[in-house]
């Protein structure tokens, strides 16, 4: 989300940081007493207004963006539809407001600093190099037209921490961004993540080391549970970092995961199937529910290929997908056991069972013919 650094000579990047001494990073004192200074200089800072989208807003972005959403409302695309509807005009969906301004993979030279940038360098420096998004709330003042350009304008709002979390310690930072269409602002929205320094994974015991001799020494009888599936390896495994919520909506899913079932939430009332699951079914709004547990085939709907930043327990790349079941609903998770390039759209896959550690068991999904 956050802007580029490589601003061209004398515009807002070199405002930012000419005007506030982004060196001063390197000032006396403890980490955290300089990166709270820091924070506190760019909140000083207030708004900063970035360069306008690179690009009008058009109907071809527009209608891929509605395809891969799955987004049919005709006032988006339909000239005739829209002309006859309350805009009197095509509009662009509220929520691709963040793609008018987006640099793009290779963050091109025309992207400004933002007072964010300083604040996200100087914790990678310092090794907090894990990066989760927590928090993004959007407000829409008015729908997009076609022809305009936004521009996004960046306010630090906070650095909160150190605060120790599962992922390990790092800090939240939060920032504003409101984008305008001249003077007028269309939309905002609220950015939070956390910044962390990833574990160290704890060096796993030898396998079978050789044991010293002892005297009147008392065989150990290995616990079944650990022998079934780690053969001859009784040592337990490092607790895997990535752990998911379990709750009383959750709970009958990750159940069913530990005992090699697919389940998908069914409402007791209308029977209709929905994941991720929730309290109240959305079409009759009853808190009756069951489940039934899925085939375990689907297709690849969506997917994407994560090469960076570094994720606690995992080796990059790996992939991410959205599969669709035949039973109506889709669902997110890794597809492993082919490379990365081989993952397409329509791509036939079914469910497999991970065992992550001596606890958590995750569900994964494999090509269909493996």
């Amino acid at each position: 989300m956050t802007a580029g650094t490589g601003a061209a000579d004398g515009g807002p990047a070199d405002a930012v940081a000419g005007a506030t001494g982004a060196g001063t990073a390197a000032e006396g004192g403890t980490f955290h007493e300089r990166l709270t200074a820091l924070a506190e200089r760019r909140i000083e800072m207030g708004e900063v207004r970035g360069v306008a989208a690179a690009d009008p807003v058009n109907i071809p972005m527009i209608r891929h963006w509605t395809d891969a959403i799955g987004d049919a409302n005709p006032l988006y695309t339909d000239s005739e539809a829209a002309e006859g509807g309350v805009h009197g005009e095509i509009v662009a969906p509220p929520a691709m407001i963040q793609v008018w301004s987006m640099p793009g993979v290779k963050r091109s030279g025309r992207q400004v600093s933002t007072p964010v940038d300083d604040v996200l360098r100087m914790l990678d420096e310092n090794g907090h190099t894990g990066v989760v998004a927590t928090n993004c709330e959007q407000t829409y003042h008015r729908y997009v037209r076609l022809g305009e350009r936004p521009v996004p304008a960046t306010r630090f709002a906070g650095l909160s921490g150190p605060k120790r979390t599962a992922l390990g310690e790092g800090y939240f930072v939060t920032w504003n961004v409101t984008w305008y269409a001249g003077d007028e602002p269309v939309a905002t929205m609220l950015f939070r993540v956390l910044k962390f320094r990833p574990r160290e994974r704890e060096e796993a015991p030898p396998r079978n080391p050789p044991k010293p001799a002892a005297v009147n020494a008392v065989p150990l009888t290995p616990d079944p549970l650990k022998t079934a599936t780690t053969t001859d390896d009784t040592a337990p495994r490092a607790p895997y970092p990535l752990r998911p919520a379990v709750n009383r909506d959750t709970e009958f899913f990750w159940e069913g995961v530990a005992k090699g079932e697919l389940r998908i939430q069914k409402c007791a009332g209308c029977g209709e199937l929905r994941h991720p699951p929730g309290p109240v079914c959305p079409s009759c709004r009853s808190a009756d529910r069951t489940y039934v547990v899925a085939g375990g085939e689907g297709e690849v709907y969506s997917y994407v290929v994560h090469h960076h930043p570094p994720v606690p327990g995992r080796e990059t790349p790996f992939v991410v997908a959205v599969v669709e079941l035949p039973e109506g609903v889709r669902m997110v998770g890794n597809v492993t056991e082919c490379a990365s390039s081989e993952v397409g759209i329509g791509m036939p896959v079914r469910v497999t069972y991970r065992q992550m550690d001596d606890e958590l068991t995750l569900p994964m999904w494999i090509p269909r013919e493996a």
